[in-house]
């Protein structure tokens, strides 16, 4: 669901191990797998394939420039390109171009340590603002930023590396959409209708890209970006979806890996990938959902939605009956509503915000809800970017693993869940049915574990995080042997290495700058919870 990567405002996105490839490659030693390999194993081929992309991006380098005006990237910050395989099995075939971003360290060149590599999850976000946490001096990054170039990348598929799209963005953003919930077989008959009509739009719009749109491809096109920033190791910093990615190529390039950060894990089993993840996310998106309720509660005086969390929920399901019966400024229903308040679960930061704009929609003031859940059909540029954004979130996750086919298995899991879980569980159903009827072939991911010369891998997780449930910290945790794992307990925000909690803020920076994990896991307390 969009629960793998943030929820963008306005853009509620409802109804939507091969040969390791160990020679150093900046220095173009390839070591090419045998032909009766190659016939063996398919993945063979692709460590090949990326074996000489890689060469050949070191060789090449990065043409850096000032990025273009309209990407919104100020100076210092650099962007430029890599290309890199279309498919990896066909190095020498269809090419595409990805886009990258840098900013140089702050400290000395005697402090510089390399480039840290940034994905911010998805499928289908952007790491190029990443530069920007130096320009804008964000207090968290400081000492980071001393030691490396900060490194952003559109993924394949994401933004401006090879976008792809399974719909028209105009029609894409349109609202009122569906109420997610249905009421009968004939609201189930037409969500499916439009997730079959959907998965088939990204066979008309991407078909080419399609089968290239995996996880384990994303990982490859992140070992090329290293070779042609002329890094002999990977620095890579990845939250939420981007924790999967470091999964993958930590299982993959074991031996090409510095230091890598997954913080707020996908779980990485082959069978939660990615049918099982989802009804996971049902079930801790109810849990945090009923955690703001309480804290809305306890603020009564400020926001006057109930003092207690039954009270908030009987005003919760009382706009949202408004909201269906007449969509509120003729634009915002029930999918509008979801997709703007799901944002509180999500991030901590959210919390005063929606319960803002919900109390001034109590009060009377309707405009605030409107400006904040209802989408902009003005704003071109931010529809085509939402489009593409859920255009890959779709793409990798019904290509990455197989999906079950059966309409009769979706309803019955997601009815049942519904009964306890009734916040996201039809609305992610919805977003992820076009699985179903994807109309690519779907892979088999990847057995991620522990490879030979893997070092000490930093996992960071809330254990009350709704988009990817602490049980996905612990996976991985358990996969990748001499791992650390920093809880930080009761808390639930998603990203946990972009708040102020001294006690995980001291240890990323001392891995980052040293290398240097604890002797053992550490629990840390929970953040400051908002205030009003």
């Amino acid at each position: 669901m969009t629960g793998m990567r943030p929820p963008k405002k306005k853009a509620a996105a409802l109804g939507s191990a091969g040969v390791f490839v160990t020679a150093t490659l900046i220095a173009g030693a390839v070591a090419a797998p045998s032909a009766s390999a190659d016939t063996r194993h398919g993945q063979d081929r692709e460590a090949r394939g990326t074996a000489i992309a890689a060469a050949r991006a070191a060789k090449a380098g990065v043409s850096w420039q000032d990025c273009p005006a309209d990407w919104g990237l100020e100076k210092p910050i650099q962007c430029g390109w890599v290309t890199v395989p279309l498919d990896y099995a066909k190095p020498n075939g269809k090419q595409i171009k990805l886009a990258v971003d840098r900013i140089g360290n702050t400290g000395t060149k005697a402090e510089r340590q390399g480039a840290l590599i940034y994905n911010p999850g998805g499928p289908g976000g952007s790491g190029l603002r990443f530069p920007r946490r130096v320009t804008t001096k964000a207090p968290l990054w400081v000492n980071t930023a001393k030691a490396y170039d900060f490194v952003g990348f559109d993924p394949r598929g994401v933004g401006h590396s090879a976008p792809i799209s399974c719909a028209d963005p105009q029609e894409f953003v349109k609202a009122p959409k569906m109420d997610p919930v249905p009421d009968s077989e004939a609201d189930k008959r037409a969500q499916r209708k439009l997730a079959a009509e959907y998965a088939a739009g990204c066979a008309e719009r991407s078909g080419e890209m399609l089968p290239h749109m995996t996880t384990p491809n994303t990982a490859r096109d992140l070992d090329v970006i290293r070779a042609a920033l002329g890094e002999k190791k990977l620095n890579f910093l990845g939250v939420s979806y981007g924790t999967y990615i470091a999964a993958v190529y930590g299982t993959m390039f074991p031996t090409h890996v510095r230091r890598m950060v997954a913080d707020s894990v996908v779980n990485p089993s082959r069978e939660k990938i990615w049918y099982e993840a989802n009804l996971d996310q049902d079930v801790a998106f109810e849990m945090r959902w009923k955690d703001w309720q309480d804290w809305v509660a306890k603020n009564d005086a400020t926001y006057h939605l109930g003092d207690t969390r039954a009270e908030v929920q009987a005003q919760w399901l009382k706009l949202r009956a408004t909201a269906k019966k007449n969509p509120i400024g003729g634009l915002v229903g029930p999918a509008e509503l979801v997709g703007f308040f799901q944002s509180a679960p999500y991030y901590d930061s959210a919390w005063a915000p929606t319960a803002q704009v919900w109390s001034k929609y109590v009060a009377g003031d309707t405009q605030a809800l409107v400006d904040a859940a209802a989408p902009d059909l003005s704003d071109t540029a931010g529809n085509a970017a939402s489009e593409n954004g859920n255009a890959v979130y779709t793409a990798v996750e019904c290509t990455d693993a197989k999906w079950p086919t059966s309409w009769k298995k979706w309803d019955r899991d997601n009815t049942e869940l519904h009964k306890k879980y009734p916040f996201m569980t039809w609305a992610n159903a919805w977003l992820n049915l076009p699985c179903a009827t994807w109309p690519a072939k779907q892979q088999t991911p990847l057995n991620v574990k522990t490879g030979k010369g893997l070092p000490p891998v930093l996992i960071v997780q809330a254990t009350r995080d709704a988009a990817t449930p602490y049980e996905g910290a612990v996976e991985l945790h358990k996969r990748f042997k001499g791992s650390r794992l920093i809880t930080e307990k009761n808390a639930g925000s998603h990203g946990v290495t972009g708040l102020a909690n001294p006690c995980i803020n001291e240890r990323v920076d001392t891995y980052l700058l040293t290398g240097k994990v604890d002797a053992a896991d550490v629990t840390c307390a929970p953040h400051a919870t908002p205030t009003p």
